[in-house]
């Protein structure tokens, strides 16, 4: 039995026991904290914690390795519950095209964006592109991530799809971190299905889905519900499709405009509608009576000079809401949660103590995750942050661009 004993940890936040679900409302600003704590684990879950000097008598001594914490604080490892690392190249090009005028919708109009990455996914390899998400994942890793959801949506044929689903399952079985995995083929339409739409429907439907389930693919179904994209209708077909597949729905949705998109999800019981960006007095209505959580994505807003969404707006209706990175090479080339917390802050006017909790124990919630991470708690696995010598948590958030993660275990 592997024991250890991190002790004289500055500050042990992100504690919560007995909490079912994600925290919204008032609760969602609060985030306990010990300070000059211990936190004991066991064969990889937190066993005990505490003050120091209530640590005689709680702990057993004998093979225990010892971690001393002095001048740093312990939390939670970060929960991306949106990403799309799993990709061929990267888009710079987009980017200068984005400063001189371009917008994304415009991009993706001639033949760049998502398409752009679908192309240059098409002629990599499945090693070489397994080679590089595990590098990304450890990038990410760095920066405090513990648990991270990867979507596929390059691929946008069987097989490319099924070629990024698989990259996907090696990560799960290659990296420590805890992986959710879910399939996008709903992305955008194949330039040979321009014309022909419910075609490439028909295809997600009829030949994608089966083989994804039969080999254990995914977790989850995904569309992009927007303009120029998946219509309303075609979200619904395909959540139905999916979910009679025994795939759970996690949407993108609202990024340029309201089509419906967010009640479509809710009634097909998603486990979070993302993006977000927009949002109407409905959405606010589907959202407040439901359980599904609404993930916000402020890095993407941040690189793309869009609204950032509305989320003050959500907590005061009592919506549970969570913060993710939507790492990608065309939109939010970042996974760094730290960052996500900041832009949380200073332009959605989150508290310290929401961004934090919207990146752990809600983040953890939006890939179901959270009987086993998200919070300091008995029992769960310990996979945390040992953060630098820093002065508080709030100055994770409030340093933006500096990393404040000296290293993330993971269990």
């Amino acid at each position: 039995m592997e024991k250890i004993l991190i002790k004289n940890i500055k500050n042990l936040g992100g504690i919560l026991e007995d909490v079912q679900g994600p925290l919204r409302g008032q609760d969602f600003g609060s985030f306990q904290m010990i300070s000059d704590a211990f936190l004991a684990i066991e064969d990889g879950r937190i066993a005990a914690y505490g003050s120091m000097s209530d640590l005689a008598g709680i702990v057993d001594w004998n093979d225990l390795k010892v971690i001393d914490a002095e001048g740093k604080s312990v939390m939670p490892a970060f929960c991306d519950s949106h990403t799309h690392i799993v990709f061929a190249a990267t888009r710079e090009e987009e980017f200068v095209d984005r400063i001189k005028g371009l917008t994304y919708e415009e991009i993706g109009k001639k033949g760049g964006g998502i398409l752009n990455s679908a192309r240059k996914l098409s002629k990599m390899s499945e090693d070489e592109l397994f080679e590089s998400a595990y590098r990304r994942l450890e990038l990410v890793r760095s920066l405090g991530t513990g648990a991270i959801e990867i979507k596929s949506g390059y691929g946008l044929s069987v097989d490319a799809e099924l070629k990024m689903l698989r990259v996907i399952k090696r990560l799960k079985e290659a990296s420590k971190m805890t992986i959710k995995s879910t399939f996008l083929g709903a992305h955008a339409f194949p330039e040979e299905y321009k014309e022909n739409k419910e075609a490439y429907v028909d295809l997600i439907i009829n030949e994608m889905l089966p083989q994804i389930v039969s080999e254990g693919l995914a977790d989850y179904i995904d569309v992009f519900c927007e303009r120029n994209y998946f219509t309303a209708d075609q979200l619904e077909r395909i959540l139905k499709a999916g979910v009679a597949a025994g795939l759970k729905p996690k949407i993108h949705v609202n990024q340029f405009s309201v089509m419906g998109g967010v009640k479509i999800g809710v009634d097909n019981g998603a486990v979070s509608v993302d993006h977000l960006e927009e949002l109407s007095d409905d959405d606010i209505q589907a959202l407040k009576e439901s359980s599904t959580i609404a993930t916000a994505l402020p890095s993407c807003s941040f690189f793309l000079n869009i609204p950032f969404s509305p989320v003050k707006k959500m907590v005061e209706n009592n919506i549970a809401v969570a913060l993710a990175s939507d790492y990608n090479p065309g939109s939010t080339p970042s996974g760094n949660l730290q960052f996500v917390a900041s832009l949380a802050c200073i332009k959605m006017r989150l508290t310290p103590h929401e961004a934090l909790n919207a990146i752990t124990i809600n983040g953890a919630c939006a890939m179901e995750l959270e009987n086993e991470l998200g919070s300091i708690t008995l029992g769960k696995k310990a996979n945390i942050i040992l953060t630098k010598e820093i002065p508080t948590l709030n100055y994770i958030p409030y340093s933006f661009g500096e990393n404040c993660v000296e290293e993330t275990l993971i269990f």
